[in-house]
C-alpha cells in the first residue's frame, strides 16, 4: 500500500505528470498568443499533448558514429533534471514539495541541464547542423545563465536567505518589480534565452540549420527534450512571478501572473526577428549583465544602509 501511495505521489498533482501536462498547457498558450498576435490562428488546445503522444509512439532512429549511452540518456538527464528543480518551486501556488537553505542554488543548476544536455546531444553526432546548433546553445548557455542567476540573486540579498520558500514569502509583502525593475526586465529576457525562444532561436533556427542540436532526434528522445523545455517555461515563470510580482501563495494568483508573463514573453516572440547568434551573444553580455550587476550593487549599499 506504501509503494502505490507513493507511486501516486510521484505521479498526480502537483508532481511529476501535473508539471508536464501544466508544461504542455503553457506551451499551447504561448503558440496561440504568438499566433493571433501575427493575426493566425494557431494550433488547437490538444495540439502539444498529441504531438508528444505522436513522438513517443514513433520509431528513433540511431544516427551512425555515435555514442548510444549519450544519445538515448541525454534525453532522460534532461528531463529529469528539470522535474527534480520543480521540487523546490512554488508550482500552482502551492508550497515546494521540497525545501531546504540554499534551493535557490541547486534549482538555477538543474535548470541548466537542460540546456548542457541540448549541446551535448548537438555534438554527439557527426551531422554539421546539430554540431552549429551544439555550439549555438552552448555559447548562448554561457552568455544567458549569468545575468539570469544574478536576477535571482537580487530579491534573495534583499529577503536575506537563499531559500526559495523564504524569498517567496518575503516577495508576499513585497512587489520587487517596482524596486528591482532592472532584475525584472533581464530575468523575463534571460528566461527566453535560456529557452530558446524567438527572437533568441539561432541555436534551433529552422531556416539556417534544420532543428539545431536536436536535428538528428526523432521519437521518444525529441519528446523528451521538448517536455523538458515546456516544464523549464512553466518553472522559471513561476520563479520570476514568485520573487518580483508579489509571491506566489494561490493557484489563482499563480495563473493570472505566470500568465500574465507569459503574454509579455509572446509578445517579444512577435514583436521581433530573429536575432544572430553574435548579437544575441556580444549584446547581451555586455549590457545584460552589467546592469544586473549595477543594481545588485546598489541593493547591496542599500540593504547595508538600512540595516
Amino acid at each position: 500500500m506504501d509503494i502505490v501511495k507513493d507511486i501516486l505521489a510521484i505521479l498526480i498533482f502537483p508532481a511529476g505528470l501535473a508539471v508536464m501536462a501544466g508544461g504542455l498547457a503553457y506551451e499551447w498558450i504561448d503558440r496561440k498568443l504568438v499566433a493571433q498576435l501575427q493575426n493566425r490562428i494557431g494550433p488547437r488546445w490538444f495540439q502539444p499533448a498529441a504531438d508528444i503522444v505522436k513522438l513517443l509512439a514513433k520509431e528513433e532512429v540511431l544516427p551512425e558514429g555515435v555514442d548510444s549511452r549519450l544519445f538515448y540518456g541525454l534525453p532522460v538527464v534532461a528531463l529529469a533534471g528539470v522535474l527534480t528543480a520543480a521540487l523546490y518551486v512554488p508550482l500552482f501556488g502551492l508550497a515546494p514539495a521540497h525545501s531546504f537553505s540554499g534551493d535557490l542554488i541547486v534549482a538555477i543548476y538543474l535548470l541548466s541541464m537542460l540546456t548542457l544536455c541540448s549541446g551535448l546531444a548537438g555534438a554527439n553526432t557527426n551531422d554539421r547542423f546539430s554540431l552549429i546548433g551544439a555550439t549555438r546553445t552552448l555559447t548562448q548557455l554561457f552568455s544567458y545563465e549569468a545575468p539570469f542567476l544574478l536576477t535571482l540573486l537580487g530579491p534573495a540579498i534583499v529577503a536575506g536567505s537563499w531559500q526559495i520558500s523564504e524569498i517567496n514569502a518575503y516577495a508576499g509583502g513585497h512587489w520587487l518589480l517596482f524596486t528591482q525593475p532592472v532584475g525584472f526586465v533581464v530575468a523575463l529576457i534571460g528566461l527566453m534565452g535560456k529557452l530558446e525562444l524567438p527572437p533568441f532561436d539561432a541555436p534551433e533556427a529552422e531556416t539556417e540549420i534544420v532543428a539545431g542540436a536536436m536535428t538528428e532526434y526523432s521519437g521518444r528522445g525529441w519528446a523528451l527534450f521538448r517536455l523538458g523545455k515546456n516544464v523549464e517555461l512553466i518553472i522559471g515563470l513561476t520563479l520570476i512571478a514568485a520573487f518580483y510580482l508579489g509571491g506566489l501563495s494561490d493557484p489563482l494568483g499563480f495563473l493570472l501572473k505566470t500568465l500574465a508573463l507569459l503574454l509579455a514573453v509572446a509578445g517579444l516572440q512577435a514583436l521581433f526577428a530573429r536575432l544572430r547568434i553574435d548579437q544575441t551573444v556580444g549584446l547581451w553580455w555586455r549590457a545584460g549583465a552589467l546592469l544586473v550587476l549595477a543594481q545588485l550593487l546598489a541593493t547591496i549599499v542599500l540593504k547595508g544602509m538600512t540595516a
